[in-house]
């Protein structure tokens, strides 16, 4: 069976659309959707069982999967995440939502709910209509990945929705169309020794 192909306007996503992707996903499915920078993969981060799917497609072990965490908000990150600085806050305050991926200390949760030893957990926050109103309704982040290794430089990232869900239409259960996506990632900031550090330059201008 075929995944769905959803078109959502990326500006104003309309509210049926949403409601239908939701649903998709707190049935365990599978979604391939547009952020801010690329189009990504990911699924409802309570569901080890869709967890371990999005592990098959990228040939990884669930120990050893290195995933970013897509939240609405900074408002329950606390549950995620290790106390840190005041001063890393204030600029994830000034950041987000944008272009950037936040990597701080993981809680003691996050082992327990994806069956790892993963001790560092990436914080996004998309400036991404889209993602946000489908974080509103799925009320947990959703845990999320490139669709395509980041470290390979030959080739090219896709961008048309089109072309990415021929690809992967028999993989997962959703691929929403917001448009045509970039192909620039996140900037990425190393925050677990208090003292933000580059280590990924990619889309956004970081404001200190």
């Amino acid at each position: 069976m075929s995944a769905i192909f959803l078109e959502i306007h990326p500006e104003n996503p309309e509210s049926r659309k949403i409601k239908q992707a939701v649903q998709i996903i707190k049935d365990g499915g599978l979604v391939i959707y547009p952020t801010d920078t690329l189009y990504g993969l990911g699924c409802d981060i309570t569901n080890n069982k869709a967890v371990e799917r999005v592990c098959r497609i990228k040939g990884i072990k669930p120990q050893k999967a290195n995933f970013s965490f897509i939240c609405s908000d900074l408002s329950n990150i606390a549950f995620y995440t290790k106390p840190f600085s005041n001063s890393i806050y204030k600029s994830m305050r000034k950041n987000l939502p944008g272009p950037f991926t936040f990597i701080l200390k993981a809680s003691n949760q996050v082992p327990k709910m994806l069956k790892n030893n993963r001790k560092n957990v990436g914080i996004r926050v998309p400036n991404s209509p889209i993602v946000s109103q489908l974080l509103e309704g799925l009320e947990n982040p959703i845990i999320s990945t490139s669709i395509k290794n980041i470290d390979d430089d030959i080739t090219p990232y896709p961008t048309d929705p089109y072309t990415i869900y021929e690809e992967y239409k028999h993989l997962v259960d959703l691929v929403i169309d917001g448009g045509f996506g970039g192909n620039v990632p996140s900037t990425v900031i190393d925050c677990t020794n208090n003292q933000p550090e580059i280590i990924r330059l990619g889309l956004g201008d970081l404001q200190y």
